[in-house]
């Protein structure tokens, strides 16, 4: 029987994908849902979700490869069968544009630029006294490939870093906290919290009032998580009795964000529309033809999730 690969895109268009791997290897055949043919055909999937109803028509499945670094939206599939190999991208250039933005995100709450915008707005010529880097101590939730990366290059820049992390392990001038201890460790001492963990049962709802009120008075919370980890009245509430001083949000529980959601106009809540990063097809394809021969040659995928721990 014929093998072939299906790669069904969100928001991303597809084009670049279909083009990065017909570069890389011309004898695999892509597919959409559009050219599927027989659905038994298929041995590997690209997505990073598949439309309702789409599994149970794969029957020669092999792999599920995620074209996206958090799997939650997948383990969070009824129709995703249990035996099936789920593999995440790893892609180390999208780690690279994660710490690209999460650098501005710190360095934007870190000076508070919201309230310059806002003066700019009223034609007003503000001054605001500044915090030395040094003085301004971050936390980052999360040090897998991409939180680990942002917390070496903050404290590279001159911050004050501590991270935090399931299990204990080392990152040259950054504090790492592990554990429940730990956790509330680093909450005590982060005017800056950053949020880069995966959303597993453990850490959804995380961010909630009972850990904003760990924080220094005055301190900032950035998500670039998934919109699950964030309770949002408990932040709305945090923000209102003057306990955080301001939020910047990428990702939110449902996406894209409502009209007339509050988050909108909230003068002390910066939102961007799930953009922090995205994988490049022409780098992360290498990642989707490795698996995808090492599959029919009877090989494990790279990068497989643990179903346990939801990474």
């Amino acid at each position: 029987m014929a093998q072939a690969v299906l790669f069904h895109s969100g928001k991303v268009p597809p084009a670049g994908w279909l083009a990065a791997i017909a570069r890389l290897a011309p004898e695999i055949e892509v597919r959409t849902l559009d050219t599927l043919g027989d659905p038994a055909e298929i041995d590997v999937a690209i997505s990073w979700r598949l439309p309702s109803g789409t599994f149970k028509h794969l029957t020669g499945l092999k792999l599920m490869q995620c074209s996206g670094a958090g799997v939650d939206q997948l383990l969070a599939d009824p129709e995703l069968p249990p035996d099936l190999p789920l593999a995440r991208m790893v892609d180390p250039l999208q780690a690279d544009e994660m710490v690209a933005f999460a650098l501005w995100a710190v360095v934007e709450q870190h000076r508070d630029l919201a309230r310059y915008r806002a003066a700019i707005q009223q034609q007003e010529w503000l001054f605001q006294p500044q915090t030395s880097m040094r003085s301004r101590r971050v936390g980052v939730l999360g040090l897998g490939a991409m939180g680990g990366k942002l917390a070496a290059r903050l404290a590279a820049l001159g911050f004050a870093t501590a991270g935090w992390a399931r299990t204990a392990r080392t990152i040259p001038g950054v504090t790492v906290h592990h554990g429940a201890e730990g956790l509330a460790a680093l909450l005590a001492d982060s005017h800056i919290l950053v949020n880069l963990l995966p959303l597993t049962r453990e850490t959804r709802g995380l961010l909630n009032l009972s850990l904003f009120r760990q924080l220094p008075k005055g301190a900032r919370v950035i998500n670039l998580g998934r919109g699950p980890h964030l309770v949002e009245e408990d932040l709305l509430t945090a923000l209102a009795e003057g306990h955080l001083a301001s939020a910047l949000l990428d990702v939110f529980t449902t996406e894209p964000l409502p009209e007339g959601h509050p988050f909108w106009s909230h003068p002390q809540i910066t939102i961007t529309p799930h953009i922090a990063s995205l994988a490049d097809p022409n780098h992360a394809a290498e990642q989707v033809v490795e698996n995808i021969r090492r599959v029919r040659a009877g090989l494990p995928a790279l990068n497989l999730v643990d179903r346990q721990l939801g990474y």
